[in-house]
């Protein structure tokens, strides 16, 4: 009798565990915490309930649509107008000028604007919305010239296909006096800093810029050229340009079009970089610091969610609506589900060709942003050598990891994050040489990561 007893107990413990699993909140996959079940969000007392926070047509705004669609603003007591912006350019006027809360930026910009390149503002991050993403692709053309050249494996080439495969083509071009171009979105996206990473690794210098000018550069094999992301597949059509580094659905549009081959993802550059940022102003933290803090953590709690498997398919439904990505879902599905189309049919497994909470995506690390800070001083936008310190002193200025913190811990608080999801670290990564050239990254030795490049300027 003991015995049935004991073995209906545990049927009914298991029955139990698995209705907690397959509970009818399935789809909000950050509802963790044992301790905490069910979690509930404890609203701060916001100064600025109503914001309108600024995109771009991008699948790495994804938290921002996330945040929006399913309830994760509101439930912080925030009414959020999500708007779509033109460009880099004006999303970034847009914050300065306080004609908007906050938004989705480049890395690179709110560090650009810290350290005197281009327009100057105070601008700050606590969350960092993604890894990866991004990938390079070139015009068939291009890839007609040099896909002869690359070795091949069971069929299809190698991959990653490193950028010495382009000198054929480049040698070409020059020949009948042809430019060579590359589109990027900005002088400071990580997309301009990843492509001539991957240049400089293949031997060919994409040239620098100078105190005089620090967005357009000169003396390089090839030119770069600032194009809006949603334009880089026309343009490629068009011949304007020969290729182009960019996020996602750029490239996998240009495969569905029949325009050009993404010929390398930016993961396999640099494995698991940092990619977009959420930004505000430093005055609209300060008046509204409660209010940053629940954009924050809607954001997290966004990422999470976005990392769930089982949740990717209803991300890219959501993605492809005209008000956010606007993009036809087969095509944001190639790189949100997985995997990832290089030349047309050569479809490959990328699991983390889009990270957005895994390995810690949405923490603002030092290091990061001083990776920005050396590749800007390595190609000349930071035109005079700097010291150690100061690379560290600048980059606190703008990320605001206290930010995230003070969001993470009422998370986990609330039960929507376990403490294990909070990294335990002094602000900077572990040194790493996941990089296509193997070279090795500490972001507290900034000196001698800029020292070690073949190509580059030296401190």
């Amino acid at each position: 009798m003991k015995k049935t007893i004991l073995r209906l107990s545990l049927v009914a413990l298991l029955s139990i565990s698995v209705l907690s699993f397959k509970s009818p909140q399935k789809t909000n996959a950050i509802l963790i915490n044992p301790e905490t079940y069910p979690p509930k969000t404890k609203k701060l007392n916001l100064e600025k309930p109503d914001v309108i926070l600024g995109f771009i047509k991008l699948t790495d705004m994804a938290p921002l649509a996330i945040a929006k669609h399913k309830g994760f603003f509101e439930d912080e007591g925030l009414n959020v107008t999500l708007e779509v912006q033109a460009n880099w350019r004006d999303i970034f006027d847009k914050v300065v000028d306080s004609q908007i809360d906050g938004a989705q930026m480049l890395a690179g910009q709110p560090i650009a604007a810290a350290v005197g390149c281009g327009r100057q503002a105070e601008l700050v991050t606590p969350f960092s919305m993604d890894l990866n993403g991004n990938a390079i692709t070139v015009s068939y053309d291009v890839w007609n010239k040099i896909v002869g050249y690359l070795p091949r494996e069971y069929g299809v080439p190698v991959h990653p296909i490193p950028a010495s495969a382009l000198l054929p083509a480049i040698s070409l071009y020059k020949k009948f006096n042809n430019p060579f171009t590359m589109g990027i979105v900005s002088p400071y996206s990580g997309h301009n800093y990843q492509l001539r990473y991957w240049l400089a690794a293949g031997g060919i210098n994409p040239g620098f810029y100078n105190s005089a000018n620090t967005q357009v550069a000169t003396a390089g094999q090839v030119l770069l050229s600032v194009i809006a992301p949603p334009q880089m597949p026309s343009s490629l059509q068009s011949g304007v340009i020969t290729g182009y580094c960019v996020g996602e659905p750029w490239n996998q549009q240009a495969v569905d079009q029949g325009i050009g081959v993404p010929i390398i993802a930016s993961k396999d550059i640099w494995k698991n970089h940092p990619e977009k940022v959420f930004v505000m102003t430093r005055a609209f933290v300060k008046k509204n610091p409660n209010t940053a803090i629940a954009i924050t953590k809607a954001l997290i709690k966004a990422g999470k969610w976005l990392d769930d498997p089982e949740n990717r398919k209803e991300a890219t439904r959501i993605l492809s609506k005209s008000a956010y990505v606007d993009g036809e879902k087969r095509v944001i599905d190639n790189s949100m589900l997985g995997t990832f189309e290089f030349e047309k049919g050569d479809i490959r497994s990328l699991p983390d060709f889009n990270v957005f909470f895994r390995y810690n995506a949405t923490y603002p690390y030092y290091s990061d942003g001083i990776w920005f800070l050396t590749q800007m001083r390595r190609w000349g936008q930071i035109a005079e050598s700097k010291p150690a310190d100061w690379y560290d002193y600048k980059i606190r200025e703008v990320y605001k990891p206290e930010i995230w913190n003070a969001a993470a811990k009422l998370l986990v608080d609330e039960g929507f994050l376990t403490k294990t999801d909070i990294p335990e670290t002094d602000g900077y990564r572990p040194p790493t040489k996941d990089f296509i050239d193997n070279m090795y990254y500490d972001g507290k030795k900034p000196i001698e990561y800029i020292n070690g490049f073949k190509i580059g300027n030296k401190n």
